[in-house]
């Protein structure tokens, strides 16, 4: 049993420790504090805005009374108002992320195209320079001498 538990926590180690857990987690923690950022922008700038053009509606006060407050009872009703103001906040996140991935692939593109001419112009390089022959062996001279010779004799 100790054996297990121990090789449990090695591997949650390892998994805890890898790079993109604590992505995430960095990312759980900023998407967050963004969250709270874009529910106070909907609720404290923009709904006011949208209620003041609408004719002065406090979208947190909209709702259907489904059951009025009795003395024991609250009152149960339908607050779309509040709702209407979540469907806000999404949109405005989900804008602001699409912005944000737009902007990052915009930049991966002009560096992949950056490393890509510069691929091309370090290949361009190596066929503008040719290598030089390679030093013949020592076979091959013994050939030459020896076809050279063979000439000689010929003539």
């Amino acid at each position: 049993m100790g054996k297990k538990v121990n090789s449990m926590a090695t591997e949650f180690k390892k998994f805890i420790t890898r790079g993109n857990v604590i992505d995430l987690a960095v990312g759980v923690i900023i998407g967050g504090a963004f969250g709270k950022i874009v529910t106070s922008l909907v609720n404290d700038l923009i709904m006011p805005l949208i209620g003041l053009i609408l004719g002065k509606v406090n979208f947190k006060e909209l709702k259907v009374v489904i059951a009025p407050a009795t003395e024991t009872v609250p009152e149960s009703a339908f607050r779309y108002g509040a709702f209407i103001q979540s469907v806000i906040d999404f949109l405005i996140i989900a804008l602001c992320i699409f912005f944000m991935i737009k902007a990052i692939a915009r930049v991966q593109s002009k560096l992949e195209r950056k490393k890509a001419a510069e691929e091309a112009a370090a290949a361009a390089a190596e066929v503008a320079v040719p290598a030089p022959p390679p030093e013949p062996t020592k076979e091959e001279v013994l050939l030459a001498e020896i076809r050279d010779i063979l000439k000689d004799i010929k003539k």
